[in-house]
């Protein structure tokens, strides 16, 4: 069973500088696929990163390969698959990662581009290793496996004498063969004579309304099947036929006409394709003559110089404001419900980009019980947690009880304004829970262990051929 993720997490970082920053070409693609980290819909090479860029939407990459990096803002990476475990049996451990990618920025902890984050965490695919099992005796001898001449028969054993554990096995076969004779003569089946020499060819010319063919035979008597006992006959064709080779071609074949362009630059800003189109009709195929070989359309990449638009994203909430309520001094530890509000910034908004949707502060009604004493109850153990540090030697992971408050029975709604129905009301605040003492503690108690078989942090891009 896999450790959970209820623990806080300690993440080790791995400063990789992301190249494509200078002034030297690169690939630009018009997709940047999240999922993978992969570029999509190369649009050409030999491109700027700042002409490239031109839209926030497209990424580029170097011409030696490595990293598909976004234009647009720097964030994070989903997370990678856990890897398999490091061990298929007993307790080991595994490994997974994300990137922060993008351009001109940080991502959220100021993080450059090109950091790599792992985590590592415990597993278990099985609980016990494989124990081998023991062979019971050879049961009797099989029948022949034919009724005429000479055959085979097998005999059997068993692997449970013991039987394996967790998956383990017998070492050796379970069936032996030996060889049986009937005392029984076998009819002779018929077997096909060598094919005879091809014939002569049925047409003089290739491509025409019929493909000339050549034929060939062959005779049953290689043996002739036996009559007492009967037998079988060949099976299979008596005749063969072929398309005939080395005689003139009667087609003609097509060829291609000029590049004619379809219409302007495919965008308005940022890069674009131009795109053209040919004709197979110098000549027109004829008698079945090849098409022309290649392409029918191109394209070429045009550049409008132009930046496209780059919409708004709301960043994070700010925290909430303390609980207050006006013309009060204090009503801390009190059914006195205050208000209290937090906002957010829209960022990244450029060239008449779209503005952020929503709202830019948000209120609530609140009781504050910051710091108040409250009477508290020791919670059960949480999961296990992920293991510390990911990347470094002799990690470990822990869990926890801890002494979680019983929040006051204050009403959970509140009417602050007629008319205006009611208002749900939110505890704020980090009150100071008392319990008993655990195990000598009086707020948190922690067991520790360490995570075993754990495997070495390996960027992914640098195990690609």
């Amino acid at each position: 069973m896999r450790a959970g993720m209820q623990v806080p997490q300690w993440l080790l970082l791995l400063l990789l500088t992301l190249p494509g920053t200078g002034s030297d070409p690169v690939l630009c693609f018009t997709q940047y696929e999240e999922s993978s980290g992969r570029c999509k819909g190369l649009l050409g090479g030999d491109i700027s990163v700042e002409d490239c860029c031109l839209n926030a939407a497209y990424a580029f990459q170097e011409h030696g390969g490595g990293l598909c990096q976004p234009c647009r803002s720097p964030r994070w990476s989903s997370w990678s698959s856990w890897a398999p475990c490091s061990v298929t049996c007993s307790m080991g451990s595994q490994l997974r990662h994300r990137r922060c990618v993008g351009r001109g920025g940080q991502c959220s902890e100021k993080v450059a581009p090109g950091t790599l984050e792992w985590q590592l965490q415990a597993c278990e695919d099985q609980p016990c290793c494989p124990e081998k099992g023991g062979w019971s005796e050879w049961a009797p001898w099989g029948p022949c496996s034919v009724t005429c001449s000479k055959g085979t028969q097998t005999r059997q054993r068993v692997c449970d004498h013991p039987a394996p554990k967790c998956g383990g096995h017998c070492p050796g076969e379970a069936q032996q063969s030996q060889a049986c004779d009937t005392q029984k003569v076998c009819p002779t089946h018929g077997a096909w004579a060598a094919w005879g020499p091809w014939g002569s060819c049925s047409g003089s010319c290739l491509g025409g309304a019929q493909e000339p063919k050549e034929t060939r035979s062959r005779t049953c008597s290689a043996p002739v099947p036996s009559r007492q006992p009967a037998g079988k006959p060949c099976s299979g064709a008596t005749y063969e036929h072929r398309g005939c080779t080395g005689l003139p071609p009667c087609p003609v074949a097509g060829g291609w006409g000029p590049w004619v362009s379809l219409g302007p630059c495919s965008v308005t800003c940022g890069l674009g394709q131009i795109l053209e189109r040919r004709t197979c009709d110098r000549p027109v195929p004829r008698h079945g003559g090849r098409f022309c070989a290649g392409d029918a359309t191109r394209t070429h990449v045009c550049n409008t110089a132009v930046p496209c638009p780059v919409n708004g994203e709301w960043e994070a909430w700010g925290k909430w404001s303390v609980c207050s309520r006006l013309r009060m001094k204090s009503i801390s530890c009190n059914e006195i419900p205050g208000q209290q509000s937090r906002s957010r910034n829209c960022g990244g908004r450029k060239f008449n980009g779209q503005p952020c949707t929503g709202k830019l502060q948000d209120i609530r009604y609140c009781y504050d019980i910051h710091n108040c004493v409250l009477p508290g109850s020791w919670s059960q153990w949480s999961t296990w947690g992920l293991c510390t540090p990911p990347c470094g030697p002799n990690p470990t992971h822990i869990r926890q009880r801890l002494c979680t408050p019983l929040l006051p029975k204050f009403s959970p709604t509140v009417s602050m304004v007629e008319g205006q129905g009611e208002k749900n009301v939110t505890f704020w605040g980090t009150p100071r829970p008392q319990c008993e003492e655990l195990q000598g503690q009086k707020l948190v108690v922690e067991e520790k262990r360490p995570c075993l078989h754990v495997p070495a942090c390996i960027d992914p891009e640098e195990e690609k051929p």
